[in-house]
């Protein structure tokens, strides 16, 4: 079977998202903040993508908190923070330091010995292609700073 990521390059972000199968957590939470349209659209879009493990790691009872309707404008917050306007390459990604996200601030990259991270979660594996932009998964969830996430 081949796997390769040139066939989801006509599909869309939460296609692709959903193809893979480690994004379900994410994909439940952008359906609860009403975002799978905007990235279902055009684009582009470089997408931070933290795993279903990823969400395991948040202190318990914080998603939870998140996907309740009285608190999605902060869930709206911190998924926007996953989302760089553009497309960004591995490659790209390393040669930026703060890229302002979609939410409006601007995220922290560093390289930590010959791996990327971004406001400390590492990116893993290798980028997914969409027709309209690029994932990259990362094994932690970002959060804004508490004095700039938008109520």
């Amino acid at each position: 079977m081949n796997h390769s990521v040139n066939n989801t390059r006509t599909s869309n972000l939460i296609d692709s998202a959903v193809a893979n199968g480690s994004f379900k957590t994410l994909c439940k939470a952008l359906d609860a903040a009403e975002l799978t349209g905007v990235l279902k659209g055009s684009g582009p879009y470089t997408v931070f993508a933290p795993t279903d493990e990823a969400f395991g790691k948040l202190p318990q009872g914080t998603l939870e908190n998140w996907l309740k309707p009285e608190n999605k404008a902060e869930l709206i917050s911190v998924l926007k923070y996953h989302v760089l306007p553009g497309r960004a390459s591995t490659a790209d990604v390393g040669t930026l330091s703060h890229p302002k996200m979609m939410q409006g601030l601007s995220a922290h990259i560093a390289r930590d010995g010959d791996r990327l991270t971004i406001d400390g979660a590492h990116l893993i594996g290798a980028e997914i292609a969409a027709g309209n932009g690029v994932i990259h998964t990362i094994d932690a969830v970002m959060q804004p700073p508490k004095s700039a996430t938008k109520h």
